[in-house]
């Protein structure tokens, strides 16, 4: 046999053997690969409740800008609407590729502990006289905000996928630099609304 031959036959036993160490190559990926999150899980109930709140500081942010405002206020609450959103639509991505839906409805017990306002406050950002409002907001804000810190505070330190762990710090350093840029806010425009208590601690 010549040793073009030899060679000719040896192909299907390599390719057979290189098949072999591709399926177990990808089987040995496949088995390091994070687990999806299940549902009721912190990530998960992190990911579920932050869409909410998130949800209602671009909700707070789109009423003040339809109000007048100082340029200051409305800046801020651009700044507001344009990052949470894009926030919120990083975390439904989340929730699709870990195979789980927006979660229960949240009670407004859970609501309060995580800083969101009411309906009724919800409303006088809308009812409120100008100066009254953009203070209202304000404060609404900030106390949402604490809450939001509280949220990410209340998360185990291990175990978190690592999109959620980044997310959760740009959060907590994000939301307590606005925290003071609106405090400050309010000492500048002086006070235009009752005092807003802040957010509970979340457990």
């Amino acid at each position: 046999m010549t040793g073009s031959a030899r060679s000719v036959r040896r192909v299907p036993a390599l390719l057979a053997l290189l098949a072999v160490l591709l399926a177990a190559l990808g089987g040995a990926l496949f088995s390091l690969r994070p687990a999806r999150p299940a549902a009721g899980s912190p990530a998960v109930t992190f990911t579920q409740g932050m869409i909410r709140h998130h949800g209602q500081a671009v909700t707070m942010a789109r009423l003040i800008r339809a109000r007048p405002a100082h340029r200051t206020v409305r800046s801020l609450a651009l700044d507001i609407e344009l990052s949470q959103t894009e926030q919120v639509r990083q975390m439904r991505g989340w929730l699709t590729l870990w195979g789980q839906g927006p979660g229960p409805e949240m009670t407004d017990a859970h609501a309060r502990t995580m800083g969101m306002a009411t309906g009724a406050e919800l409303a006088s950002l809308r009812t409120l006289p100008p100066a009254t409002a953009q203070a209202q907001f304000l404060r609404l804000m900030i106390r949402h905000h604490q809450g939001a810190v509280a949220m990410v505070d209340g998360l185990p330190e291990r175990g978190l996928p690592p999109e959620v762990q980044r997310l959760a710090r740009q959060v907590r350093a994000s939301q307590q630099g606005e925290i003071v840029t609106m405090t400050g806010l309010l000492k500048r425009l002086g006070e235009g609304a009752p005092p807003v208590p802040a957010a509970p601690h979340h457990h």
